[in-house]
């Protein structure tokens, strides 16, 4: 039997069902609010998302590239853990779903339940599910509760919190981040591709570590980082396909944009980690592909792939920012 899983169209049609409602001019000054609040530099212990006009301009302006780059840090973990797939998922502060949407696009079967303290948000959410006949989300359970301190999680095989952390204080995130250690067998932690962002990240992959827990991807180890801290930061990019509505609430002109983003993803299972990865968009030239690689021996690597290395040379012309390297299909 061929069971329907969500993709980015999917999300896109039950967005455009749901947001018929609200003036185009209405969403885009509620955007602007909701980038001024995300882009402060004080955390809150309050739900931002407010009210159903909030959430509503929310999800057409964040729900598909938080889903791009949640996805493609699932697709790091289904790499390095094939036969693995998690029967129970807990999105922490998960608001409309969009992680849950990625989870669902990644595995079937899954048992998932979304926490969050904004009721707005999880109604949207729940709405949203509902719309999209796909029975991989019709069974999500939308529960609300307080993120952050003193939060706790039920065991479940996989554990998402993305682009949550920021909102928090420090003591927040820390006991957020060891709740979800605590509780889950694979935790994936996403935040804006930013040096603050990595820095949350980097927080976050060490007290994985210290809790037990082995660094899946984006590293090819869990030892610690090796870029030197003030001087680089570490993320990734999805490329975001854009509806007409879409690029009304953000006034932008282009078909797609690029979610930057940084991640870890950490495990209690084993997994097989990349050899490297590539940390950087690789360089094409006549004749030759520049690649900056995240290395599990060399740490920092940069790595000249010519003609003359046969099929690793084309597989390094189709290599994008973020792969293993080298590919496994690969001869040279």
């Amino acid at each position: 039997m061929n069971v329907t899983l969500p993709d980015a169209w999917s999300l896109r049609a039950a967005l455009a069902g749901l947001l018929d409602g609200l003036p185009p001019k209405q969403a885009a000054q509620a955007v602007d609010r909701l980038i001024a609040d995300y882009r402060g530099e004080t955390p809150t212990d309050a739900p931002i998302l407010r009210d159903r006009s909030d959430v509503v301009a929310y999800a057409a302006y964040r729900m598909p590239a938080t889903f791009e780059a949640v996805r493609s840090a699932l697709d790091a973990l289904r790499e390095t853990a094939p036969g693995w797939a998690p029967a129970t998922h807990t999105d922490v502060g998960g608001g409309t779903g969009a992680a849950s949407w990625a989870v669902a696009g990644a595995w079937e079967g899954q048992r998932t339940t979304v926490l969050d303290w904004a009721e707005p948000a999880l109604a949207l959410g729940r709405e949203l599910a509902d719309a999209s006949g796909v029975p991989a989300l019709l069974g999500v359970r939308w529960e609300r509760a307080r993120i952050g301190q003193a939060l706790e999680l039920a065991p479940a095989d996989l554990v998402t919190v993305s682009y949550v952390l920021k909102e928090l204080t420090g003591r927040a995130r820390t006991e957020l981040v060891d709740a979800a250690a605590a509780a889950g067998q694979a935790v994936v932690i996403v935040e804006p591709g930013t040096p603050d962002g990595y820095a949350r990240i980097i927080e976050a992959r060490d007290r994985l570590i210290a809790a037990g827990l082995r660094i899946a991807a984006p590293c090819p180890h869990s030892a610690a980082c090796p870029i030197e801290p003030g001087t680089d930061w570490c993320h990734f990019s999805a490329r975001v396909s854009r509806s007409s509505l879409h690029r009304q609430v953000k006034g932008g002109s282009l078909s797609h944009e690029d979610e930057k983003f940084s991640y870890v993803v950490a495990t209690r299972f084993p997994t097989d980690p990349a050899p490297a990865r590539v940390t950087r968009r690789p360089q094409i030239r006549k004749g030759q592909v520049l690649l900056e690689l995240c290395t599990r021996d060399e740490g920092l690597a940069r790595s000249t792939v010519t003609k003359r290395h046969g099929g690793l040379y084309r597989a390094a012309r189709d290599t994008a920012w973020g792969d293993s390297w080298p590919p496994e299909d690969s001869d040279g």
